[in-house]
């Protein structure tokens, strides 16, 4: 569960820290206090959007962090494959955020985005408004089903996924064969043209660029002979030349050092350089001489290079580029050779295939109806306990032509809300409330069959009020006897609900804006329910009205305590 959560330079928090406990966390607060900022910072913790103003006005960067607490078996396999330390269970996700730049930290190691986000759906389920919507998408109604069906349906999706993956390969290749005879007898002989002409070649790699050197030399040779002729006229044509001078210059300092032992130094660099000047024009004797060639060879080295040069513009960029697609040539050549048996194999192939993944999916979808009973008769039991009196609930199956790695059904939820009105689909019969409730209904139902150990609730109480809104903190009480809720409420009958209330304040301070929370004893508690119950002006009459809604919740939760066990 989460255990800590802290905040640094976000938006209106200067700085905030709030440790959340078991059992239903409640946030409450004046409209406009900035307690969508607190589960908003939640969500850029695990990996949520950063909008470009989100550092507090005047600060350089700004940081949240989680502290968790979990031994969940999905967390645990996160972390070994991972190779994240783990220590204790404890789990502290830090995410700093700098202009254009963010940090993100999991108990010391960094790690990327993706891989937060993945981390925080085995930590933490964030319901906000605009999560109602999905129930309107058909599409996302089966998803919602297969997560109520449970390991066994997940089991055969991965099947069918892997089954369905080889059907569309073989598929790919099928399609292959979609081609008449003249139009195969062309591509035979164009593919073993270009075969033929890549084999008479007889390409070696790194001949190009052993040619294009050899070229080079015989293209500039006339330059290169002049100018070592004259280096060589230097270095050894006569008595003025480099090495006859430094010759001379040997004798001298050989006459010499017997008069000064000192010049041995000398005299032994001076002979080290005549040695030096012997070799270079030796070896540039011999180069010169190597260095003549016939105009015939020039000529069979520059028809071989244009020749390549033809086959690269064909065929690829390199003699490497150029072998690789005539073997890719070959592999065609070989197929359209053996297509008759090739697409009788795979005809063959694919109708196995399709019939397995037909039978796979009847699988599915029988396992899909099962949950589906379930579903309905649960979900019927949980909106009633959230004072939907007259409801009914369906889930409408239809077979799709094609296949998917989802198998081949399609679904959508029908309600009926009313006595007398005919099912529809929920984008035509609930309304905004409506719509809330009928989503903490599926979480409440999906919740028991969830690992996720904390859920947030962020204004579940839209459009909602009196009665209906006691039953629906009622079903928030009762989901977190096995999970860890956090809930933003406008309501007093959810706030009094509450087994730790946190109120979040907005103050102004030397022309600064700050939002801070905390967390209320059971005094402060009521008063905050008194101001929600009794607007600005709180009477005793409605601080009275306070505690007996408290008292009465506090009843209730002992209770349904007490018949759990």
């Amino acid at each position: 569960m989460l255990l800590n959560l802290h905040v640094k330079n976000l938006a209106l928090i200067e700085e905030a820290e709030v440790d959340f406990r078991e059992g239903l966390n409640i946030l409450t607060g004046e409209t406009g206090a900035g307690k969508s900022i607190i589960i908003g910072s939640i969500n850029i913790a695990l990996g949520g959007k950063v909008s470009k103003d989100i550092i507090r006005h005047g600060e350089e960067s700004a940081l949240v962090e989680l502290v968790f607490d979990t031994q969940a078996e999905p967390v645990k396999n996160f972390f070994d494959v991972n190779n994240l330390d783990w220590e204790d269970g404890q789990i502290i996700i830090s995410r700093k955020i700098m202009n254009g730049k963010n940090i993100i930290k999991v108990n010391g190691e960094t790690i990327s985005a993706s891989m937060l986000r993945e981390l925080a759906a085995f930590l933490i389920d964030i319901h906000g408004q605009h999560d109602n919507e999905s129930l309107l998408k058909p599409s996302r109604h089966l998803d919602m089903l297969d997560e109520y069906g449970g390991t066994e349906i997940t089991r055969l999706k991965k099947e069918i996924g892997l089954k369905y993956r080889e059907y569309r390969q073989t598929k790919e290749k099928a399609d292959e064969f979609c081609t008449d005879e003249e139009s195969r007898r062309r591509e035979i002989s164009f593919l073993e043209f270009e075969v033929n002409e890549i084999e008479e070649a007889q390409l070696k790699p790194g001949e190009d660029e052993e040619l294009e050197e050899e070229y080079r030399k015989m293209a500039n040779a006339e330059k290169i002979t002049s100018g070592l002729g004259e280096v060589y006229h230097l270095m050894d044509s006569d008595a003025e030349c480099v090495r006859d001078q430094i010759g001379r210059s040997v004798k001298i300092m050989g006459d010499l050092m017997s008069e000064d032992k000192r010049i041995e130094t000398f005299y032994q660099a001076l002979s080290d350089i005549e040695s030096l000047c012997n070799d270079v024009t030796r070896d540039l004797a011999d180069y010169m001489e190597d260095l003549t060639f016939r105009e015939d060879e020039f000529e069979a080295v520059e028809k071989r290079l244009d020749f390549m040069n033809r086959l690269k513009l064909k065929y690829g960029k390199t003699i490497p580029d150029i072998l690789n697609h005539k073997e890719e040539a070959e592999q065609k050549l070989e197929f359209y050779r053996n297509f008759d048996e090739e697409k009788a194999e795979t005809e063959a192939l694919l109708e196995k295939q399709k019939e397995e993944l037909n039978k796979m999916c009847d699988v599915l979808t029988e396992k899909r109806h099962e949950a589906a009973a379930a579903l309905q008769e649960n979900i019927v039991k949980a909106l009633r306990d959230l004072n939907f009196l007259e409801v009914r609930f369906d889930v409408e199956f239809k077979k799709n032509e094609g296949f998917s790695a989802n198998g081949n059904d399609s679904i959508q939820f029908l309600i009926s809300t009313n006595p007398g009105e005919n099912l529809q689909p929920l984008s035509k019969v609930a309304s905004g409330g409506e719509l809330s409730r009928i989503m903490l209904g599926f979480k409440s139902i999906l919740a028991g069959k969830d690992e996720v150990e904390t859920l947030i609730f962020d204004e579940i109480d839209t459009g909602i009020s009196g009665r209906t809104a006691q039953m629906v903190s009622e079903k928030l009480s009762e989901i977190s006897r096995n999970h860890q809720v956090i809930c933003i409420t406008h309501l007093p009958q959810i706030a009094s609900m509450a087994d730790s209330h946190y109120l979040i304040e907005k103050t102004v301070t030397d022309g600064k804006t700050t939002t801070a929370i905390a967390e209320l004893t059971e005094e402060k508690s009521v008063e905050e329910l008194a101001r929600m119950l009794g607007g600005a002006k709180i009477t005793d009459a409605v601080l009275e009205s306070a505690w007996e809604m408290k008292k009465m919740n506090i009843y209730s939760k002992k209770v349904n305590k007490a018949e759990k066990r």
